[in-house]
């Protein structure tokens, strides 16, 4: 038996026969050309034929794991035709008089790693999508076969690692789960499973053998392990362990349209955090209250220039009109850190996470800003919407937000456009400082939300993207905790609520903790929604108070 482990980027067990991602090969020889006229021609009609593979591939992610997800396809249609890459290309095959297969190989080559080497995370991204557009482009011009999984029945997937165009393409229907010997959290295979549903690890290096293809496999996606020709014994564990697994998510499924009351009587809103449109389907799915963080900034991050407010106004006011009444909070634009776009112009920062960023970007800038509260005040007639506010760290900042508040409002009356006057109004508590002054804040917003994810590195001095600090980076640690109590409590005074909408919101091992501190409402991913009702119905906050807490002791 081998025993692997990497990364889980989905929960859940698989048992079946290991089937690994099969590429054509597309060796690339270098030639002389007499016609680089007809060789450059040849690269126009092979580029023609992959924007248009591009189209359908887009249609088909559409339908499978949703517009956002989709959205890959159209970066790469756009990549096709960007003038850089096409004058280089073109360039080498007049120049050197070469096949346009040479030309484009090189070119991806270089653009790849002109991307690979940029400080940026998302550029870096982009050195992934460079390789895939050209490799597409080289398997038109050469004529290759069909890459993929050839497979009669369903296998775990496996792969150095996965491509956008690779993953859509596969038969969702054949795959039970993903092993990579690369891979991030973030990338499009780990983005893939979560959406389907189903168990994926990542990062288990050069011990995932090609050799093993075929091969009897285990995998256990809440460990991040794979146990390959797994002995009688493990066999027998995993076939329990993924019975277990069926068997509590059908419990699950009977709590559906129950509401969040603990034993002992005390109500807590349970809504999902989405990151874009498409998210919605999923939230209804899975029961959510309401939608607790609506991340406004995939607007920005999927568009070539500033969105218009139309483009806004009709997202947010479809998100209001699905979710048919119920609660929905949009928080306004959080850009900068580890969230860059171009078309901002932002200055190079040596601590970006301390930076110009959310909050500070649209005081300094109220004619972005004042776009997105125009568009977010029209949408507000069509549903229940309520405007979070990120970075905060004083009264100030409030004040001044509601300054530019009015004058959207009074724009929009003179403009005869309908609006509500009475918008819920909160703000993120993600600094040290906003948890200092909450009682003061408490008093100018209608709600508070924790950002966890943020509050714990400000709180910490750790920078949550360094991976060498992992060892220290703590999000239980008691300083943490002892913040959240903080502003629990003085939101409270100013009779106020408050939620958590960071990582931690979905912590099952802190739910009962956020019960007793009197936390209104946790807002999460949509799978982890009844989990976290499944411990609320089973909770008696006053019980475990006297358990674990002695008298006049605090969390």
């Amino acid at each position: 038996m081998i025993t692997l482990s990497g990364k889980s980027v989905f929960g859940g067990v698989a048992i079946g026969k290991i089937a690994f991602y099969k590429r054509q090969e597309k060796q690339v020889r270098r030639y002389h050309v007499e016609d680089t006229e007809a060789e450059a021609a040849r690269f126009e009609d092979a580029q023609e034929t992959a924007i248009a593979q591009l189209g359908e591939l887009y249609d088909k992610a559409m339908e499978d794991v949703g517009e956002a997800n989709a959205a890959i396809f159209e970066v790469h249609q756009m990549m096709l035709m960007d003038l850089d890459y096409v004058d280089s290309i073109k360039n080498i095959i007049t120049t050197q008089e070469v096949n346009a297969e040479y030309a484009v190989a090189t070119t991806g080559d270089n653009f790849s790693r002109m991307f690979a080497s940029m400080d940026d995370a998302y550029m870096q991204g982009r050195a992934a999508d460079v390789k895939d557009v050209s490799d597409r482009l080289l398997g038109i011009l050469s004529d290759a076969g069909e890459s993929g999984v050839v497979a009669d029945e369903p296998v775990i997937v496996a792969a150095d690692d996965l491509v956008p165009s690779e993953t859509v393409q596969l038969d969702k229907s054949k795959v039970l789960a993903f092993a990579t010997m690369y891979g991030s959290a973030n990338s499009h295979t780990a983005i893939l499973a979560r959406t389907m549903n189903i168990p994926a690890v990542i990062g288990l290096g050069e011990g995932l053998a090609k050799e093993y293809d075929g091969h009897m496999a285990a995998i256990d996606g809440f460990t991040g392990t794979i146990y390959i020709d797994p002995d009688e014994e493990t066999m027998k564990a995993m076939t329990e362990k993924r019975e277990e697994d069926r068997r509590q998510k059908t419990l699950l499924e009977e709590l559906k349209g129950k509401e969040n009351v603990t034993l002992s009587g005390q109500k807590i809103n349970v809504y999902a955090n989405i990151g874009n449109l498409s998210d919605v389907g999923a939230v209804l799915k899975n029961d959510a209250g309401g939608i607790g963080l609506f991340r406004s900034e995939f607007l920005y991050l999927e568009s070539e220039d500033f969105p218009t407010e139309e483009q806004q106004f009709q997202v947010y006011k479809q998100v209001a009109e699905n979710m048919a009444g119920k609660k929905v909070i949009i928080r306004t634009l959080d850009i900068g850190a580890d969230k860059q776009v171009d078309y901002f112009g932002l200055d190079k920062e040596e601590n970006p996470a301390l930076g110009y960023r959310a909050i500070r970007i649209c005081l300094t800038r109220p004619e972005i800003f004042k776009t997105q509260l125009r568009a977010l005040y029209r949408a507000s007639v069509y549903g229940n919407l309520s405007i979070m506010f990120p970075m905060i760290i004083s009264v100030k900042e409030v004040r001044k937000i509601k300054e530019i508040i009015e004058e959207v409002k009074a724009e929009l009356r003179e403009e005869g456009l309908p609006f509500k006057e009475d918008v819920e109004l909160g703000i993120m508590i993600e600094t040290p400082a906003s948890v200092m002054m909450s009682r003061e804040l408490a008093k100018e917003v209608d709600f508070f939300s924790v950002g966890t994810n943020d509050l714990t590195q400000y709180t910490l001095a750790i920078d949550r993207q360094n991976l060498a600090l992992d060892e220290f980076y703590d999000p239980h640690h008691p300083a943490v905790l002892a913040m959240i109590k903080m502003a629990a409590d003085n939101a409270h005074a100013e009779g106020k609520w408050i939620g958590i909408c960071g990582e931690l919101g979905a912590d099952t091992s802190l739910t009962k903790d956020f019960l007793a501190m009197g936390v209104d409402e946790l807002s999460v991913s949509p799978g982890s929604i009844l989990p976290i009702r499944k411990i609320i119905l089973e909770t008696n906050v006053e019980e475990y108070k006297r358990g674990n807490y002695a008298d006049g002791e605090t969390l």
